[in-house]
């Protein structure tokens, strides 16, 4: 935990204007079918995706996280989506496909996480960047498409890019895959990007880079990011706002030093208590897991099964987004009762020494 925020407080955080909204989403719903049944994955989510900032969205696997990107992609084949999707004043939750193919790729865009299956194996790497721009801008010749593959290769830090154009994904390391990928993304400047664990299995050195160049990206193209991740230390390098995700629900959201300086819900503190450090002898271990989609309560607090030191009068019988301070909202009222066991006890033993 101290490194996060040796690095937080490294870092110049931005104010975000309001009047910058690029994506809002209200009450978002996504359910999947499992049997004669639909279960929310993301439920009644509501944020805002600003311009020129990254919205960070963390979380355990299973929280809904890569559920929530796909919905504003418009990814899911048999989800059922409910609420509204705002992008630029017009709902797109639930659009025709050829509209929504208009968008995608050109003023919306996504990296996955998986660089390997997110590229064609069969095709070289310069044409498949080319497709991207080819799809949205036909009237572009194939020499001027050349043209405009191999600066994106070069813009995204790949040292060879002639040589990479003629090149096949399985000739290529993780770290340069991921580069194509970020080259197809930005292919056609888009203004929003969302970038799924970008770099999960690539090594700390072609990690820094990897987010060395989505910052450059950002402030280029004054793009709204949205970064998923379970890596701390990626957010308070890289994020402006920071929302929580537990369960298909936001329990936390605020701007980053507010969060990570002074986080509330029990979830964000037992999440940033699993955090290495050198001043900790051993590592919080949050009790249980995240409960499988068709078993999650779907009433009351859905983290209080995982602390059952907390009594149940702390919790709300239907939690709802607390603003605690202008920007920081906390999920149900047990964040005021909440306390490590392990504190509690030093406490009591301090108390009655």
């Amino acid at each position: 935990m101290g490194l996060v925020i040796s690095i937080l407080k490294s870092r110049v955080i931005r104010v975000i204007n309001v009047s910058e909204h690029l994506v809002e989403l209200k009450n978002l719903k996504t359910s999947f079918r499992i049997l004669d049944d639909y279960y929310a994955a993301v439920d009644d989510v509501s944020l805002n995706i600003n311009k020129n900032e990254v919205l960070a969205i963390v979380g355990e696997s299973g929280s809904g996280k890569s559920a929530l990107a796909f919905s504003i992609m418009g990814l899911h084949n048999r989800a059922k989506i409910e609420g509204t999707i705002d992008y630029k004043g017009n709902n797109i939750a639930n659009i025709s496909s050829s509209k929504l193919n208009k968008l995608r790729g050109k003023e919306m865009a996504m990296i996955f996480q998986d660089s390997l299956s997110a590229l064609n194996p069969l095709m070289v790497i310069g044409d498949q960047i080319d497709e991207a721009i080819l799809l949205h801008n036909s009237k572009l010749s194939k020499k001027d498409r050349k043209v405009r593959v191999l600066d994106l290769l070069d813009k995204v830090g790949i040292p060879r890019p002639d040589k990479t154009y003629s090149q096949y994904p399985h000739e290529l390391s993780g770290g340069m895959r991921q580069r194509v990928v970020i080259a197809m993304a930005i292919a056609n400047q888009p203004e929003l990007l969302i970038a799924d664990e970008p770099t999960t299995a690539l090594d700390v050195t072609i990690q820094s880079q990897i987010l060395d160049l989505l910052k450059e990206l950002k402030n280029d193209m004054r793009a709204g990011i949205v970064l998923i991740t379970h890596d701390l230390g990626v957010v308070a390098e890289m994020a402006d706002r920071v929302a929580v995700m537990y369960a298909g629900q936001i329990v936390e959201i605020a701007d980053v030093y507010s969060l990570l300086e002074n986080p509330q819900h029990p979830y964000t503190r037992s999440l940033l208590n699993s955090v290495p450090s050198d001043d900790k002898e051993k590592l919080h271990v949050i009790e249980g897991v995240v409960p499988a989609l068709q078993y999650l309560p779907r009433q009351g607090c859905r983290f209080k099964s995982r602390i059952p030191w907390i009594d149940d009068s702390a919790h709300e019988e239907n939690p709802q987004l607390h603003e605690i301070k202008p920007g920081h909202f906390v999920r149900c009222t047990c964040y005021k009762h909440f306390d490590f066991p392990d504190n509690s006890k030093e406490e009591s033993s301090n108390g009655t020494s």
